[in-house]
């Protein structure tokens, strides 16, 4: 079966998490992904987590489906070559800093002069525009910047960062989502365009879309920590006699289905917890109640008697009980790829399922400039001579 993106092909030259993520979705539904690295490699193939034998596996769970070249396309020879595939390229992604050389060489206006239908895809901290446009960023600052980590924690605590770097993944999600549009809009109109995602920019709007700024503006409220609490009342971690559980009850028929689970028919009629704001705002009458049942309990019978009433409630797993999970494997949401050296490695699946045109994991992330060879030939027409003077250079 042909892939959804069959015949596109994306010259990735992005670095850590946002950009190689927005390529892996693409190469996940058959776009031809080739992967630009320095000669010497990128620094996060040195970065942790490793195997035993000391080899970095994060460039093996980030980079899959691709093939890997090493180009220095700021020397004059890299840049006639850099011009050479961007001519046979559909998607140029970058995540280079505004204003730096690489950014420059790799512009929309650079490029489309090579190919007028040519997509340009960059992600930065703070995009091309406005006060902080030249300033460096990661997750971090983006998550500090945005208002998530002072309401992240508990009440008095110190702000606290999400233990994932979910900026960095939303904005790969942004990005491939934003050169999908692009795609289309070309197939109408033969042209190609310039998309920009900036972490700042989708660390908001994830905050915003949760109403904090519409609560600010309109009511003057500026929300703080709520340990696990959300905007309703039940939502929070509680130790049963062998682990922990987590519980989400939120609008009425959940929380009827939940009071009845715990033999607590009088809350259904109390004023005080007639929906979820009162609720939330009297949660201290029900934390305790919910605390003293789930501790008499063991996990598996908390989350046995709360799945069987139709409320929403889980063990807290750790990460090796998320791998070894049956649901987790039933979906292929963690595949399995051998790399040598190392042995088989558990990789992100494809989260999005098609019925039609499925996507897939391929082939195993690429060494740097694993396919120098074949990438320069077949596409370039280049000789093993040639590609001799192009290693020595």
């Amino acid at each position: 079966m042909e892939k959804l993106l069959a015949g596109v092909r994306v010259l990735d030259m992005s670095h850590w998490f946002a950009g190689p993520y927005a390529a892996t979705l693409l190469a996940a539904m058959g776009a031809e992904v080739i992967r630009i690295e320095r000669p010497t490699g990128e620094e996060e193939r040195h970065f942790g987590p490793f195997a035993p034998n000391g080899e970095s596996m994060l460039t093996k769970v980030t980079l899959q489906n691709r093939r890997g070249i090493t180009l220095d396309f700021t020397s004059g020879k890299g840049r006639e070559i850099l011009k050479q595939l961007v001519k046979g390229a559909d998607v140029v992604l970058h995540s280079f800093v505004v204003g730096s050389e690489e950014a420059k060489i790799l512009s929309y206006e650079s490029l489309k002069e090579i190919n007028p239908r040519i997509i340009q895809a960059a992600v930065s901290g703070f995009g091309s525009t406005g006060p902080y446009a030249n300033r460096p960023c990661f997750d971090t600052i983006a998550q500090a910047l945005s208002g998530a980590m002072s309401y992240t924690g508990f009440p008095g605590g110190p702000p606290i960062r999400a233990g994932i770097a979910w900026v960095d993944f939303s904005s790969g999600a942004h990005l491939a989502l934003g050169i999908m549009f692009a795609l289309y809009h070309r197939q109408a109109t033969g042209r190609g365009q310039a998309v920009e995602v900036a972490l700042m920019d989708v660390a908001v709007s994830c905050v915003a879309g949760l109403g904090v700024a519409a609560e600010y503006k309109i009511a003057g409220f500026v929300r703080g920590q709520q340990g696990n609490h959300s905007y309703y009342c039940v939502t929070d971690c509680y130790q049963a006699k062998d682990g922990w559980v987590m519980i989400g009850v939120t609008g009425n028929p959940i929380w009827k289905r939940f009071a009845r689970a715990l033999g607590r028919e009088d809350w259904k009629d109390d004023p005080r917890l007639k929906d979820d704001a009162t609720r939330f705002k009297n949660r201290e009458i029900v934390g305790p109640v919910v605390r003293d049942w789930v501790r008499e309990k063991t996990v598996n019978e908390v989350v046995q008697l709360l799945d069987k009433a139709r409320v929403p409630c889980s063990q807290i797993y750790n990460i090796a009980q998320m791998v070894e999970d049956p649901h987790v494997k039933a979906r292929n949401t963690l595949v399995d790829i051998e790399y040598p050296r190392v042995g088989k490695i558990p990789v992100p699946g494809v989260a999005i399922k098609m019925s039609e045109t499925p996507g897939g994991i391929e082939r195993p992330a690429p060494e740097a400039g694993q396919h120098n060879e074949e990438v320069y030939g077949s596409l370039l027409g280049m000789t093993p001579k040639e590609l001799s003077q192009l290693k020595a250079e």
